[in-house]
């Protein structure tokens, strides 16, 4: 996926299935990805379901769209997110949409804005259907993003998978995406940039991330698979800057 600091992003927040105590550790991520030019979020502001998020709304500068619930057991948010993203990308103001939901109704959306040539970043729980999270470019779990402040994973290249969430296990299906990536991307020696295999690991799997697995970053997680790769580190030019190369050990 293409990520640049300075890309104009829209964050599109479905009130009704998100919880808005992590709104400041999921505006933190967006930064990371983007500027959020436009913040709005959509609900039924009349229902004591979600006034919690009325505080966080004026501390972030987020716009609230009122929808009311015309026909009671349906999502009237659904709809109304789904025509002011329509709206936005027909203004061609944003580089990519930021989709904040756990709801599968956004899927066909998420495909619609990335058929017009629109990043779109997926935020939501570990509940997500499938379809919704292979329909984004990248999607970043809500539980990987809220740790508390002072339980952070190091940044160590030593770094051990983190004790303080529950993280996925590295099986023998995810060894075998980082050994595939490595080799179509590698050169004739057998060496790949590990920038270029997180990218492609990304494309292939929107939902990776090495926060899932207990590691601060895809440089320790990988030094943890002794077993599998050999890893180089090259000087850059830069200094504190390293390039990290790896390859599958036969």
């Amino acid at each position: 996926m293409r990520e640049k600091n300075d890309l104009n992003l829209a964050v599109l927040i479905d009130a009704d299935n998100i919880p808005y105590s992590n709104i400041k550790e999921m505006l933190d991520e967006i930064a990371k990805l983007g500027v959020p030019t436009i913040k709005r979020i959509y609900g039924d502001w009349t229902k004591p379901t979600v006034s919690g998020w009325k505080k966080s709304l004026l501390e972030h500068a987020i716009t609230p769209i009122q929808q009311y619930s015309y026909t009671v057991g349906k999502n009237a948010t659904d709809s109304a997110m789904i025509i002011d993203a329509m709206d936005i990308l027909h203004s061609q103001k944003v580089d990519g949409f930021c989709l904040v939901s756990s709801d599968s109704d956004f899927t066909r959306l998420a495909t619609r804005l990335r058929e017009s040539g629109k990043i779109v970043i997926g935020i939501g729980e570990k509940k997500t259907p499938k379809p919704f999270i292979v329909a984004c470019d990248k999607f970043i779990y809500i539980e990987i993003i809220s740790r508390k402040k002072g339980n952070k994973p190091s940044t160590s290249a030593k770094a051990v998978p983190s004790q303080v969430d529950e993280v996925d296990p590295i099986d023998s299906k995810f060894i075998q995406l980082i050994i595939s990536s490595v080799e179509d991307i590698a050169d004739d020696d057998g060496w790949a940039f590990l920038a270029e295999v997180g990218s492609l690991i990304i494309k292939k799997k929107p939902d990776f991330d090495p926060r899932n697995y207990g590691f601060p970053k895809l440089t320790p997680l990988i030094k943890s698979l002794k077993k599998y790769f050999t890893v180089d580190e090259r000087d850059s030019g830069k200094r504190h800057i390293k390039h990290i190369y790896i390859r599958t050990k036969k």
